[in-house]
């Protein structure tokens, strides 16, 4: 071999090893989990598309609007994100079996917006031991905010228990010698409202009190029996923890008995469905929280977030209502999951995406009202802890002047 030779062929060797020791320094500074690749990120939900909670499954289809838009835009710092929408019909059941097929067939890197509590317990534990992430979650029961036991889940919705005490701190300002009457679902989702309630009164060492609880299950046909105990009580204040049907019937059935108290509603059905089912009229003056805008006509039609909502609606969603919240929901906690991503960077590790949402505080969702921002620490995951209070006037939500503070 000539020295010519000699020294082609280690400038060859040397460009080449130079070569790889820059391509391995590069491929270090990305860091992948299943679900993610230089193109690509997959991202998961369960949510019930049938069966009767089936008008939720319109935020999975805002979640596929929302991820084709920003995979036209050029995508979440260059990849384009697969969303994978499953149906679970609200069954734990069919919950288990949609979330073990997106984690360990579909391989997503995390799931977000999945929704109900019942369903979402029964993969709790499972998600958690498999540290996947399982956040937005559209439900507000307390067990998601337990980042010592179950570091992986996290709420979306504020905690029932910040919403009970928000609403009990209002009583005790406007009634401070309040008689209490509650009717609450008999489940984890009542008891959730009505300890944190009670507990404020209690400590707040005044003559404001519960003087009557009365519960329903959700197989009951009617609450007559319920309010007109209630009714009958002396309570000026009827603390009203339900949902669904139960909502609306007890709304009528307040009216219907000539029972006037100051009356306080769970968010939860605070929707137009619900109150035009208990009759407009009947809802006039209830009390609840607020802490996110509405689509549609009205009061937030030229709010850029609202206005943005509608030109994604209008062009891959026409066959949805202008003025869809449960859509506009949706579309605020994909733009979530979004900023939560694009923290993240090229380290797409479940463990970084956690780290990114527990430390979320400050961020506005574009659902959220002004001065309403997620409040994620990583050791307290309650999503919002500053809400507002609004009174039904009959035909719409005033919202009061200054947000109040858990």
């Amino acid at each position: 071999m000539t020295n010519h030779q000699s020294r082609r062929d280690f400038c060859a060797t040397a460009i080449a090893t130079i070569f790889a020791s820059a391509t391995s320094v590069r491929a270090g500074e990305k860091k992948y989990d299943p679900g993610v690749s230089d193109t690509d990120i997959k991202l998961g939900q369960t949510v019930p598309h049938s069966g009767p909670g089936s008008i939720y499954g319109v935020l999975g289809r805002v979640g596929e609007a929302y991820f084709q838009m920003i995979n036209e835009q050029g995508g979440i710092n260059g990849r384009k994100v697969t969303f994978l929408t499953l149906d679970d019909a609200y069954s734990a059941a069919k919950c288990v079996e949609a979330t073990r097929r997106l984690v360990e067939q579909e391989e997503v890197l995390a799931l977000f917006g999945s929704l109900g509590t019942a369903p979402q317990t029964a993969v709790h534990k499972y998600l958690n031991s498999k540290g996947v992430p399982q956040l937005l979650l559209n439900t507000g029961a307390s067990k998601w905010n337990d980042p010592k036991n179950y570091k992986w889940t996290m709420a979306g919705l504020p905690l029932y228990p910040t919403e009970a005490r928000i609403l009990a701190k209002h009583v005790l300002s406007v009634k401070p010698e309040a008689k209490v009457g509650i009717l609450y679902q008999n489940d984890d989702f009542g008891r959730d409202f009505l300890g944190p309630f009670k507990k404020v009164l209690t400590d707040a060492g005044g003559k404001a009190q519960v003087i009557i609880e009365q519960t329903y299950d959700l197989s009951d046909p009617t609450i007559d029996s319920q309010l007109i105990n209630l009714s009958k009580s002396g309570a000026d204040v009827f603390y009203n923890i339900s949902t669904g049907k139960a909502s609306s019937q007890s709304i009528r059935r307040v009216a219907e008995l000539g029972w006037k108290p100051l009356q306080l509603l769970s968010a939860g059905s605070t929707g137009r469905s619900i109150l035009k089912a208990g009759g407009l009229e009947n809802a006039k003056d209830i009390i609840a929280i607020r802490y996110s805008k509405e689509a549609g006509p009205g009061r937030w039609e030229k709010d850029k977030d609202v206005l943005a909502f509608e030109a994604l609606r209008a062009k891959y969603l026409p066959n949805v209502d202008p003025d869809n919240t449960i859509a506009f929901a949706g579309y605020g906690q994909a733009a979530s999951m979004t900023e939560i991503l694009r923290r993240c960077g090229n380290d797409l590790t479940r463990a970084n995406v956690l780290k990114q949402a527990s430390t979320l505080a400050g961020f506005h969702s574009p659902f959220f009202l002004d001065d309403i921002n997620f409040s994620y620490m990583p050791d307290d995951y309650s999503p919002m802890k500053t809400l507002y209070i609004s009174i039904f006037d009959g035909k719409d939500w005033q919202i009061s002047d200054k947000p109040v503070t858990e």
